[in-house]
């Protein structure tokens, strides 16, 4: 494993992040955001250029990388404050689990609109009782009549109107146990309802609410095999907190260049702001603690793609805690360098609260985080 990054790596780096200067958070994130509307015209031209497909199977039109490409297609846009929420779900989540476990039907009807950006999947887990544990889900698919039957309900699932099919996670019964399963839900499936959750976030992509009241899908939309759920499921949640990290170290490099722009251009008895300790020394840290999130995240990402799939758990929760730390971190001192004005319209920190503050909450708390490694790290009796 290396820590330089190769030629192809570094221009592809460089490339996301001049489009992303394209899209910038005040002129464009901004105002979609605070009329809850999507980033479609950023989806279009990251899509365009091959940068949301990147990590999957050339002959599908993907890129043929990795996790740590998308990864990094994903930071670039955040650092300019352009990050996507649904890179981490469609291509990361969804793709990644039907590019490896996916019938080749599957993979022929989903993964070329994936890796184009044409198409788009949701991916719907968490329930209203059973929260971050996965093994009290009680939606389910039942076999009636030759074809599958779901039944129950999904929250706080992002994209949803954007999207043209959901990976739900249900469970079924095999072998007298209900054991989990993945189902790919057409949106305009009948009895499929989504409802829209009001949320006090002022960001670009909506949170639903989902009703399977009797959903009815053949075969073909049940994703690998049945009692193989689970490990399908982990193979698309760790490119999932990696790719959470990423949009977190990128909205951390966000508000820290807004917050040293500012400490270089604010005079105060003719000397910039940034010559006093009281302001400097937070902000150094503040880099200390993201430049360390960054390099966990792109452990995590490279360990994924070479396989070490215990290994990349551990670095992939780890590195997600950590680059949530971090960013809310870098905006909160970004907000108090800027002192009222980054509480300014003008700026737009204010609204970067809510987005940021996601990253401690989702896709997976820090607590359970923290459950994960004292159980799988450090050794000790598992607490729930």
């Amino acid at each position: 494993m290396s820590f330089v990054e190769t030629e192809a790596q570094h221009d592809l780096r460089a490339a996301v992040a001049k489009l992303g200067r394209r899209y910038t958070f005040t002129d464009y994130v901004l105002p979609k955001a605070r009329a809850k509307e999507p980033l479609t015209e950023l989806w279009q031209d990251a899509a365009r250029h091959g940068y949301l497909g990147v990590n999957l199977p050339e002959e599908y039109g993907g890129g043929g990388a990795g996790i740590y490409e998308l990864a990094l297609v994903q930071e670039e846009l955040a650092a300019n404050g352009a990050g996507l929420l649904l890179v981490v779900v469609s291509p990361a989540i969804c793709g990644t689990i039907i590019a490896r476990y996916g019938t080749s039907q599957q993979q022929q009807r989903w993964l070329p609109g994936l890796a184009a950006g044409t198409t788009i999947m949701a991916f719907a887990i968490t329930e209203p009782d059973a929260g971050s544990n996965a093994h009290r889900i009680t939606t389910t698919a039942r076999r009636v009549d030759g074809a599958w039957v779901l039944h129950g309900s999904k929250v706080f699932i992002s994209g949803v109107d954007q999207a043209d099919a959901v990976l739900v996670v249900a469970r079924i019964e095999t072998e007298g146990k209900l054991r989990p399963a993945l189902f790919v839900v057409p949106t305009d499936a009948p009895h499929f309802v989504a409802q829209p959750m009001d949320m006090d976030l002022v960001q670009p992509d909506r949170q639903f609410t989902l009703h399977l009241d009797g959903v009815r899908l053949g075969d073909e939309h049940l994703v690998g095999e049945a009692d193989a759920a689970l490990l399908q499921l982990f193979a698309g949640l760790n490119p999932e907190r990696i790719l959470g990290a990423a949009l977190a170290v990128g909205t951390g490099r966000y508000a820290l260049d807004q917050a040293v722009s500012y400490a270089k251009s604010r005079q105060v008895w003719r000397q910039p702001i940034g010559t006093h300790q009281g302001l400097a020394h937070p902000l150094a840290q503040r880099r200390i603690e993201l430049d360390l999130a960054a390099l966990k995240t792109r452990q995590a990402a490279s360990l994924y793609d070479e396989g070490w799939e215990d290994a990349a758990a551990e670095a992939a929760n780890m590195a997600k805690y950590a680059a949530a730390e971090a960013s809310i971190g870098c905006l909160d001192q970004a907000i108090q360098t800027l002192g009222g004005s980054g509480l300014a319209a003008e700026h737009g920190l204010a609204a970067m609260l809510g987005m940021a503050r996601i990253a401690r909450v989702a896709p997976v708390s820090r607590e359970m985080v923290l459950n994960f490694v004292a159980e799988h790290s450090l050794g000790l009796p598992k607490s729930y």
